[in-house]
């Protein structure tokens, strides 16, 4: 079975500390890293697209650049005169990273402005992927035009996959961002959450509360991500605990949800088995966040 693939949302450039001072460019951002390991994991007669907003300038003409040459379609990608991609530098101290961000002038902010071409897009594609990042940089009103889209996608039978990915500084309120979270799960038919998120920002004191409420809002199922305690999946069949795979040396943690993510959805929906696609997400991740960065060569994920 063939199909397609559509991940919605901001991919960055990426300033990381070289030797001697130097700063070493590369492109990230949540769904774009999911959409790389799905473009991993998935059988080559799967087509895997980005829709976003990108500028008219060169560094945004690298990135498509970037991301066609890891073979992820771009023909839905917003072109908007006059604008430049966002921007993020990670900052190294003792080991420990945090984040510098410049997107607040970005493209991606205007990815559902246009809402005849992000139908378009949609309607295109098989399966649908967004964060809660997706809806946090865009005005309300665009907001609301993609989550509008994305439920008559549910309506028709499409899966629509959502990871909260709860970033409060983006958010102008916290009711704003609980509102519009469950908003987004309630426009899904997979939630995908993180558990130390929901924990922090919702008050979820289990991981069964995390389920119940996204089911409460509709989703399907909902796979909550827990680091080295692994993923539980809920249904109406119940709650199974996949557990996570162990590695030696943790080198880098960036992405492991996001390829978490990508690896599932890309077993998932060839085989319709979530306990076997956790199983091999697990695995993928384990591989990542034993290599440095975002986004880890296919080649060294064994794949």
């Amino acid at each position: 079975m063939s199909g397609r693939f559509l991940s919605i949302g901001e991919c960055m450039v990426e300033l990381s500390q070289a030797d001697s001072g130097l700063l070493r460019k590369g492109f990230a951002g949540d769904t774009f890293n999911t959409a790389w390991y799905a473009r991993a994991c998935l059988p080559k007669d799967w087509s895997v697209d980005y829709f976003t907003a990108l500028g008219d300038d060169p560094m945004s003409g690298e990135m498509m650049e970037f991301m066609q040459s890891a073979g992820i379609g771009t023909a839905h990608v917003l072109r908007i005169r006059g604008r430049t991609p966002g921007l993020y530098m990670i900052n190294l101290t003792n080991g420990e990273r945090s984040f510098s961000y410049w997107r607040d002038s970005a493209a991606a902010r205007q990815l559902a402005a246009d809402g005849d071409r992000l139908r378009e897009a949609i309607e295109a594609s098989d399966v649908l992927y967004f964060s809660g990042i997706t809806l946090a940089i865009l005005p309300r009103d665009d907001a609301t035009t993609l989550l509008a889209e994305l439920r008559r996608a549910k309506a028709v039978g499409k899966p629509v996959v959502f990871d909260p990915n709860i970033r409060p500084r983006l958010w102008s309120s916290l009711d704003a961002m609980h509102s519009t979270i469950s908003e987004g799960a309630r426009a899904s038919t997979i939630v995908m959450p993180s558990f130390d998120d929901e924990a922090a920002h919702f008050g979820d004191g289990t991981i069964a509360e995390t389920i119940s409420r996204y089911r409460a809002l509709g989703a399907a199922m909902v796979v909550v991500k827990n680091g080295a305690d692994g993923a539980t999946i809920g249904t109406d069949d119940g709650e199974i605990l996949v557990p996570a795979e162990r590695i030696d040396t943790v080198v880098d943690t960036t992405s492991a949800g996001d390829s978490f993510n990508g690896a599932f959805l890309a077993k998932f929906v060839i085989d319709n088995d979530a306990v076997a696609a956790a199983r091999f997400a697990a695995g993928v991740a384990a591989k990542v966040i034993g290599e440095h960065g975002a986004l880890v060569p296919a080649e060294k994920l064994g794949l």
